[in-house]
């Protein structure tokens, strides 16, 4: 009964209206940090449209990633269709985000949880203009990342972006990805790596090569 309950549409919209106005707060009350400060935004500009890569567990802080002004970045995360990802959804919409839903795994959930619509919608967004922000570890695996993200890079042409995002101030769960609750009063920091692209003829010994440079590349970050 309790789960039914707060899984009701209802009970999430109130979740997600929380996490938003939480988020609010500590974006308000955080002084924001990039590095490399001078052409943070570069690959963003370079491209058409990018393929953005954080870990697990530093999702909430997506909302903060594009510009508003003078360029708009269109950013569309990649989010779970579980509870966790509808409430993230509904939260982030108050900061004008839409996102897809969907993600992978290594064995027989994949077409259970919609990998393919989500590699679908993925590869339109990015051929239309649209940056995508995804996970580059795998459901339960922390900080090992996957062959999704390179195999998009690969079909859709478009680099890879790792990043890495935090505030001085958190809270860490217990939880397998170690989510972080973001709190006021510190500063925010996002971290850019190198560009990195798949070959379109990537064989699968270049593509597991990707994996451990993206792997590589967030670890540093």
């Amino acid at each position: 009964m309790l789960k039914k309950i707060t899984s009701s549409p209802a009970a999430l919209e109130v979740a997600g209206f929380i996490l938003a106005a939480w988020y609010y707060i500590v974006g308000w009350t955080n002084r924001r940090v990039r590095a490399p400060d001078t052409d943070f935004y570069a690959p963003f500009d370079d491209n058409r449209a990018v393929i953005v890569a954080v870990w697990h567990g530093e999702h909430f802080l997506i909302p903060f990633l594009g510009r508003k002004h003078p360029k708009r970045d269109r950013l569309v995360p990649l989010s779970t269709n579980h509870r966790d990802g509808e409430i993230l959804a509904r939260g982030g919409k108050y900061f004008g985000l839409r996102f897809l839903r969907g993600s992978g795994d290594h064995g027989g959930e994949f077409l259970r949880k919609k990998a393919l619509q989500a590699f679908s919608g993925m590869m339109r967004e990015l051929k239309s203009g649209g940056s995508v922000v995804v996970t580059a570890d795998v459901p339960k695996v922390a900080r090992a990342a996957g062959l999704g993200i390179v195999t998009l890079a690969k079909h859709s042409q478009c680099p890879i972006v790792p990043l890495a995002m935090a505030t001085t101030h958190v809270h860490r769960l217990s939880n397998w990805d170690r989510t972080c609750i973001n709190l006021p009063f510190g500063r925010m920091g996002m971290v850019r790596g190198t560009e990195i692209r798949v070959a379109r003829d990537a064989d699968d010994a270049a593509l597991e090569a990707a994996v451990r440079e993206v792997a590589r590349s967030c670890a540093e970050r």
